[in-house]
């Protein structure tokens, strides 16, 4: 009789598991039919990083002007093409579905959140609270840094670099796409050392003289970190290696 209680149970939560996986999935489905039908809104945004004019360009010239430096950055155009019959189309659907899952990423969150939460002690709940805000500011923090700083630049520079005159930069919307979406959520990802060195610390793992000591084999992991996840590029991997070096001195003083 408690054997069929406890597989009751734990059939419950496999029905409240399915339930909310369900949910979500039926939220994503919106969402990206959503994002689908405003094509236009939404690759004008995806985009914009490409163009000479785009807004950091902009601010980098306006505080150059401030100072007194004469610099401005040079016209260019690349022309973005696509290689195969499908490779628009289905471009369209899987960006329309990675950006409908990060739109909803705090909704996941909230029903993640409401999943383990009648297993949660008051006190658990509301530090749980406190730690979802922060890695969800930390995601954003990440995702916004690679669109108006990482990618832009990154793009710049490789788009318009030249071994001679007669070579032309046409560079393919899936190549575009998937440089756009990985560099993206890697960074969102990787801004997340902070609360992952909280809870390590919280368990004793590690402490900040650890991190101190061991500060040079840190830096040269994210060097191959950097070099993993970005394209293969020493510019681009540079401009990756430096907010991970800086997370990890924030993260020496979190633990």
């Amino acid at each position: 009789m408690n054997n069929n209680n406890e597989l009751l149970t734990f059939g419950g939560h496999l029905e409240v598991l399915r339930k909310m996986l369900l949910r979500i999935i039926a939220f994503t489905g919106c969402v990206a039919i959503a994002v689908f039908l405003f094509k236009e809104t939404v690759f004008q945004i995806l985009f914009a990083p490409s163009r000479w004019d785009f807004a950091t360009f902009k601010w980098i010239k306006k505080l150059c002007d401030f100072i007194g430096a004469n610099f401005s950055f040079n016209e260019y155009h690349i022309e973005l093409i696509a290689t195969e019959l499908s490779s628009q189309f289905m471009t369209h659907l899987t960006t329309s579905i990675y950006i409908a899952m990060l739109c909803i990423s705090p909704y996941i969150l909230f029903e993640l959140f409401r999943f383990i939460s009648p297993a949660l002690y008051e006190y658990e709940k509301k530090y749980s609270i406190r730690v979802a805000i922060i890695i969800l500011t930390l995601f954003f923090i990440g995702v916004l840094l690679s669109y108006f700083v990482i990618f832009p630049i990154s793009f710049r520079f490789l788009g318009t670099y030249q071994v001679s005159d007669i070579v032309k930069s046409t560079i393919t919307l899936n190549s575009y796409i998937s440089t756009f979406v990985s560099l993206t959520l890697v960074m969102g990802i990787v801004f997340q050392l902070p609360v992952i060195t909280f809870f390590l610390s919280k368990m004793g793992i590690i402490n900040s003289s650890i991190m101190k000591k061991y500060r040079k084999h840190a830096f040269m992991l994210i060097l191959i970190l950097a070099a993993l996840i970005t394209p293969p590029d020493v510019f681009t991997q540079i401009l990756v290696t430096l907010p991970l070096y800086l997370l990890y001195e924030v993260s020496i003083r979190v633990a």
